[in-house]
């Protein structure tokens, strides 16, 4: 075997037996799960999630898929809890303590300490009959038969594990909170997935120029408008209401129809009815629209009245495409 299919052989192998392992994740669901899901959303505190090692890594991820998805959590590594950090649980926090073993020195001292202070506490674990599991007021079973490491010792199936069943936990309590795509917006205002969520065609024309002819407007003037405006276009207005449109193709087109242009006006070139959009629409509409219509400029309007022009280019730049 050469090296090029080993190392697929391999990596085929370690996806095969992580896919395995959640899939039969799912069959150790009980009730358990689910009075641990309704004891978190009834709850009035936080939720703080802790563990050691690479548990501790997945528990980190868990807190910033449930911070943005509206459950309020944080992050407590279970080393710094024992030397001075306990002061992260208040009165109302639900603990959750994540260990494969359920049986590492750093959570059996951390647990009495939870339970002293009268918080509930969860644990997720692949060993039901550990410190962990008894101690907990819920569990959260994560056991898997071995991990994808062929020496059966680095955490990489247990810790796949580990974050499905946080994953399944923060969409759970997503569901119950009616977490709306317009709140996950509110929690992600930046980069492209917050823009797709919350940025308009009217925040977009707003930056742009808004280039505008009449019908009797001469054509001269109408390509030196589309040339300034840098937009490959413009609407044709007729008592301040759009009537047509002329792009660039349109002046290419009339450039090969006719020998001579003088005299030519924007009505005689223009096309009719024109492709527009509510300038209150999400961005990601009028991309939708253009992607239909095959058309990459669109005219926006309010309650009928012209308010500029959307390119192709805009949404692109805003990394909506």
């Amino acid at each position: 075997m050469n090296n090029t299919n080993k190392i697929l052989d391999l990596a085929k192998n370690t996806i095969d037996k992580e896919a395995s392992a959640i899939q039969n994740l799912s069959s150790l669901l009980n009730d358990e799960f689910a009075k641990a899901v309704n004891h978190i959303y009834n709850s009035n505190g936080r939720v703080v999630i802790s563990g050691i090692g690479k548990s501790a890594i997945i528990a980190s991820k868990i807190v910033a898929t449930m911070n943005s998805t509206g459950t309020p959590a944080i992050f407590m590594h279970a080393a710094d809890a024992i030397h001075g950090d306990l002061g992260t649980i208040q009165e109302n926090d639900v603990v959750i303590c994540i260990s494969k073993s359920g049986n590492t020195p750093e959570i059996k001292m951390l647990v009495p300490l939870i339970k002293r202070g009268g918080n509930k506490l969860i644990g997720m674990t692949g060993n039901t009959d550990s410190y962990l599991a008894k101690e907990a007021d819920f569990i959260l079973n994560t056991y898997i038969e071995k991990e994808a490491c062929p020496n059966n010792l680095a955490p990489t199936t247990s810790t796949t594990a580990q974050m499905v069943m946080g994953d399944a936990l923060a969409i759970c309590l997503l569901d119950l909170k009616g977490f709306s795509s317009d709140d996950f917006a509110k929690y992600h205002p930046g980069g492209s997935l917050g823009k797709r969520l919350y940025l308009r065609v009217s925040d977009i024309t707003k930056k742009n120029q808004k280039p505008e002819v009449t019908t009797d407007t001469d054509i001269k003037k109408v390509i030196v408008e589309i040339s300034e405006k840098m937009l490959g276009v413009t609407p044709v207005l007729k008592n301040d209401k759009v009537v047509g449109v002329i792009t660039d193709g349109d002046i290419r087109r009339m450039l090969n129809k006719f020998d001579a242009i003088n005299g030519l006006t924007a009505k005689d070139i223009m096309s009719a009815k024109p492709k527009t959009i509510d300038a209150e629409v999400l961005a990601i509409t009028a991309l939708k629209v253009m992607q239909e219509e095959g058309i990459s400029q669109l005219i926006a309007v309010k309650d009928d009245s012209y308010v500029g022009i959307v390119h192709l280019h805009n949404l692109i730049n805003e990394g909506i495409l």
